[in-house]
């Protein structure tokens, strides 16, 4: 027989931030759970609200299921004597076990034959195992952070209020603290807020409905959509789509009431990040947008409650946000009184970080780094040039000291690009200014000018040295830094603009340049940085599908043309499917060990006295140059190609030819000759690396 399993965990208000996890993870942690348990199980569901965790299992098991243990002893050798007696040996075996020495049966092993103990143990009732099970589970549930309350020794997301335990129509009796399992629910907070009995998922789901709390999260975000579109379509609009917006307020919301409010017309002359930002950032707010994108005098706000009087609520929330850009309004107009470059002075007040001194210092600094990269890389426009990137630089962080800024951190770089629009700066400077700050997410935009490139992997690259240097490195809990991403953005950027440019230079360039400020040695600083680096580099090639141990090969000396070794991975990745790829890597790990205490050598011709290696010599030699050739232009598919040509003659050269010969000239001439073809390959990749079936 199989039950449904219901589990409500009644709470004071959970963060919208923690509630989507904290529904994958029940989900994980319940399936773990009657995995370990032996309980069969149909599917699991889980849903909630700010003030609710539900949990649903369907057609769960009446009983654990039986459990034979097996338990191998000692051979029979031992285990019995003369007459076939039990030894002590047996006797102990059995005696350990909790069984009568006349059960223990004999069974062939490997080893030969051994006695064995086998016992059934019967499964419990699952309702037996949920009182143990679900207060354990309820407590494993992980978050960002939790809280006790009262003098309860007990720690969750909020206080628990309630919890709903039903297994089929019985009641899963355990205690958390203070709080008693039982079967009754509670509704929306203010709508209706008295307790209710429950039988079953259906009839909590009906009942939960009436009682205004709509538990299904995609349920409430479809109605959350569905009826803004609706209040925008009136206006002749639409909502600006946002999904971590849409996730946030389904999350904030029981049961979502939607209504739609207006702001005066002459906020529109304000930039549209001023205004989305103010609406959905700090309010809440979906903005509503005409069919160009371009916004209208309307935002629609979601409601946990149904409003008696819609109008009521949207003057409540219209005279909220009529201040709020009424502030926006009157920042936007003091900050152009003084302009960016006046500014400058005023970064000497802001401290970045103790050890690493003020913004003033930093930008400074990543000037520096940002020249030297101008002098790297060939400029995609005829507009771009060295002035413009040092102008980018100067000004990318003045707009951080703007009264707007300082009230909305979330415009520092849309703030210096209108600014510097408004002053009359070069329009590339002013987008790059914005653009330094990309990208600002994982897989988010990249800048689309050379200016805005340079100075974001300047002011990135600072920041990753410096913190390293005195120390600030990320552990696998920690990175408030957020270097990893800033080490994400330069690669990614890098790729996307081409630039070729060696990453090792540009490290020495930012250590020289932070000498001052180091607690730690430039060596120290330098070797952790570029691993950190290679690091992240691999961690995105292996998450975009690129084979381990080519990623591995390719990088195993370290990464420093970024462009030129994605150009080798991608390169290896195709020429593993190449039918001499194999025996070519089988061969080129003999050739490494063999090589392991080799110093080096060269080759003479007049030395081989065999036609393998005077055969390898000659295919050595004939594809050498146009290797080499074809690497320094970059074509790594053609250089492969040619190498493998080499497989047959390296095959018969070991099948054939004895390397470690006893004459020492011979044996170091084979040894020069391998040694050779060794470097040749080096130039692609670490073949040794690759991963090979023998």
């Amino acid at each position: 027989m199989v039950k449904e399993l219901l589990l409500e965990i009644g709470t004071e208000e959970i963060p919208a931030a923690f509630l989507p996890k904290a529904l994958k993870d029940m989900e994980r942690i319940i399936t773990r759970e009657f995995s370990e348990n032996r309980i069969g199980h149909g599917r699991i569901k889980t849903m909630g609200t700010p003030r609710r965790l539900l949990l649903s299992v369907k057609d769960v098991d009446e009983r654990q299921e039986d459990q034979l243990l097996e338990k191998v002893g000692p051979s029979t050798k031992v285990a019995f004597g003369e007459g076939g007696k039990p030894t002590k040996a047996a006797i102990g075996f059995a005696r350990g076990q909790g069984i009568d020495v006349s059960e223990l049966e004999i069974i062939e092993t490997p080893k030969g034959k051994q006695i064995c103990s086998r016992k059934k143990i019967t499964g419990e009732d699952t309702k037996t195992i949920l009182t143990d099970l679900l207060p354990r589970f309820i407590l494993s549930i992980p978050f960002r952070k939790s809280m006790r309350w009262m003098d309860l020794d007990v720690r969750f997301a909020r206080p628990i209020h309630w919890i709903l335990a039903l297994f089929g129509d019985e009641v899963v009796p355990f205690r958390i603290e203070n709080i008693a399992s039982g079967n009754t629910s509670r509704g929306h907070r203010f709508m209706a807020p008295e307790p209710f009995d429950v039988s079953d998922l259906e009839d909590y789901l009906e009942k939960i409905k009436e009682r205004f709390v709509v538990v299904d999260p995609g349920e409430r975000k479809n109605i959350i959509s569905d009826e803004s579109e609706k209040a925008a379509k009136d206006v002749s609009g639409f909502v600006l789509e946002n999904g971590d917006l849409l996730e946030e307020v389904t999350f904030l919301v029981e049961y979502p009431s939607v209504v739609r409010g207006s702001f005066d017309r002459e906020y529109l002359a304000l930039p549209k990040e001023v205004l989305t930002t103010a609406m959905m950032k700090h309010q809440k707010y979906f903005p509503v947008v005409d069919a160009h994108g371009d916004l209208l005098p309307y935002f629609i706000t979601i409601n946990n409650t149904l409003a008696r009087d819609p109008s009521v609520v949207a003057r409540g929330n219209e005279k909220v946000i009529r201040a709020r850009l009424a502030d926006a309004r009157f920042f936007f107009e003091e900050d152009q009184k003084t302009p960016l470059e006046n500014r400058l002075e005023d970064l000497k007040d802001v401290i970045f970080h103790s050890s690493l001194g003020t913004s003033y210092e930093k930008v400074e600094r990543f000037r520096e780094i940002a020249k030297d990269i101008s002098t790297k890389i060939v400029f995609s426009s005829p507009a771009s040039s060295l002035g413009t990137v040092d102008m980018t630089a100067t000004l990318c962080k003045a707009d951080l000291e703007t009264r707007m800024v300082c009230e909305f951190a979330e415009l520092q770089g849309v703030m210096g690009r209108e600014y510097a629009l408004i002053q009359g700066e070069d329009p590339i400077v002013a987008k790059a200014i914005y653009e330094h700050y990309l990208p600002v997410s994982a897989g988010g935009d990249l800048p689309e000018t050379d200016e805005g490139s340079i100075v974001s992997i300047a002011d990135k690259m600072d920041t990753i040295v410096g913190c390293f240097g005195v120390g600030l490195i990320p552990t696998g809990t920690a990175d408030p830094y957020a270097l990893r991403r800033q080490a994400l953005g330069i690669i990614n950027i890098i790729i996307d603009r081409n630039y070729r440019f060696e990453l090792d230079e540009l490290v020495d360039k930012s250590i020289s340049i932070l000498a001052g400020r180091l607690k730690r040695t430039p060596k120290e600083t330098k070797s952790d940085v570029m691993n950190f680096l290679k690091g992240r580099f691999e961690n995105q090639l292996i998450s975009q599908g690129y084979s381990y141990d080519v990623v591995d090969s390719v990088l195993s000396e370290g990464v420093f043309d970024i462009v030129q070794s994605l150009k080798r991975i991608e390169a290896m990745e195709a020429f593993k499917k190449h039918p001499d790829f194999e025996p070519l890597a089988v061969a080129f790990k003999r050739v490494v060990n063999i090589l392991k205490d080799f110093e080096g050598g060269s080759i003479d011709s007049s030395v081989f006295d065999s036609s393998a290696e005077d055969n390898l010599y000659h295919a050595f030699i004939d594809i050498r140059g146009t290797v080499n050739r074809y690497i320094d232009e970059g074509r790594y598919s053609d250089a492969l190609s040619e190498m493998a040509s080499l497989r047959k003659p390296v095959d018969t050269f070991f099948d054939e030819v004895m390397v470690m010969a006893e004459d020492e000239k011979i044996r170091l001439n084979r040894l020069s000759l391998l040694e050779g073809i060794s470097k040749l390959f080096h130039r692609t990749a670490d073949f040794s690396k690759i991963v090979t079936s023998a």
